[in-house]
């Protein structure tokens, strides 16, 4: 099973922008379909984006639709979310999810075979 390791959060304020990280130890390559999830306290976890079939495909959720972009870069085996102009709303942890498979549902969770640990996003003034 391939270790993905995310980093990136922090605190911020808003209308700032973060970019996110996700590394795997193996080659990215085996990985068809990759997303980012965030959860809050006692909530569950919640949908961000997705990218499919190696930089094609790409889905998000709508409340972030228009300010993140997911992209990967193959050469550094590393999956990206840029966050721009960020609300008090994005606060949350921050996973990055993983499978070989071509997801027809990529916004369920149940679906990656792949997690990491999570980076925390804090938004605030």
């Amino acid at each position: 099973q391939a270790h993905l390791v995310e980093s990136g959060g922090g605190l911020v304020q808003p209308g700032d922008s973060l970019r996110l990280s996700c590394v795997t130890a193996g080659s990215i390559y085996r990985f068809v379909t990759m997303g980012w999830f965030r959860q809050t306290a006692g909530q569950d976890r919640e949908f961000v984006a997705s990218m499919r079939a190696h930089n094609g495909l790409w889905s998000y959720a709508d409340p972030v639709k228009g300010r993140f972009s997911i992209s990967r870069d193959n050469g550094k085996n590393t999956l990206y979310l840029q966050m721009n102009n960020v609300k008090p709303e994005d606060t949350a942890l921050y996973y990055c999810a993983a499978t070989e498979e071509f997801l027809l549902t990529p916004e369920l969770p149940d679906r990656y075979s792949d997690w990491g640990q999570g980076t925390q996003v804090t938004v605030a003034s």
